[in-house]
């Protein structure tokens, strides 16, 4: 298998307010959310983050796409680093979050042809990619209706299909059916599966099981920044299933911390 991801202790630390430190219910007034987090990613895998809200995952993606800088370490995508060849890095990934909002008195078409141009996509290949992708996703029938005002489901879909206009290689995706109606969320599934067989690589977080028993080949469990576990599906569930071997492990690292 082609290594295509290598990450070399990565951590990352923020600064917290009085306020956030009583929400948190502590006196540090720094917070480790990332703590010297190592492992790879094979070529054409679909590589899954696992852990609860808070357990530094979306800090991890975000580091990779280059939107964070690590405080220490490193990770090399396709042999570029995201510290020192940052846009050589997002030339080759699509990324996917929640947090990254749409304008929202955009439509899905000007979108499209916006991102296609930032990155240099030939108006031919957009086209085509916009007639495949938008039917896919049913976005078609929704091209010229405003951001804002289409349904959650539907933001999601367009934001999607904006992060892969480039039709990149490795992609990124945080929580990718998070706030999902059922339907919604099975078309998502069902496109990483189809993506994966193009031979693309995906790296996602999530803290739902069922969604890393469905798409995952290998699963890395983080818990307070830190990985406590990775391996191959199958080796993880040998014994139990997905969920009792996270609690498993996740009461081990409570009772170590005590």
């Amino acid at each position: 298998m082609e290594e295509i991801l290598n990450v070399q202790n990565l951590r990352k630390t923020f600064t917290l307010s009085r306020k956030q430190q009583k929400l948190e219910r502590t006196n540090l007034k720094v917070k480790v959310a990332v703590d010297n987090l190592s492992f790879t990613a094979f070529r054409g895998e679909i590589f899954g983050l696992l852990g609860p809200n808070g357990a530094g995952k979306t800090t991890t993606l975000r580091m990779l796409a280059t939107l964070i800088k690590p405080d220490s370490g490193n990770a090399l995508i396709d042999g570029k680093s995201v510290i020192s060849d940052e846009f050589e890095v997002r030339k080759k990934i699509g990324f996917l979050t929640s947090e990254l909002k749409q304008e929202e008195f955009f439509t899905p078409n000007y979108l499209f042809n916006f991102f296609s141009e930032l990155y240099g996509v030939d108006k031919t290949v957009c086209e085509q990619r916009r007639v495949m992708l938008f039917s896919k996703f049913g976005i078609d029938k929704f091209a010229e209706v405003k951001f804002g005002n289409l349904s959650t489901g539907m933001k999601q879909k367009v934001s999607l299909v904006m992060s892969i206009v480039h039709d990149p290689e490795f992609i990124i995706f945080d929580e990718p059916t998070n706030g999902l109606d059922v339907l919604t969320a099975k078309v998502v599934t069902d496109f990483l599966l189809e993506l994966k067989a193009a031979g693309k690589t995906i790296i996602l977080s999530t803290h739902i099981f069922s969604l890393v028993e469905k798409l995952c080949d290998r699963v890395g469990i983080i818990i307070d920044g830190k990985l406590i576990a990775l391996d191959t599906l199958e080796n993880l569930t040998k014994e139990n299933n997905l969920e009792e071997t996270f609690f498993k492990l996740y009461e081990r690292v409570a009772g170590e911390a005590k």
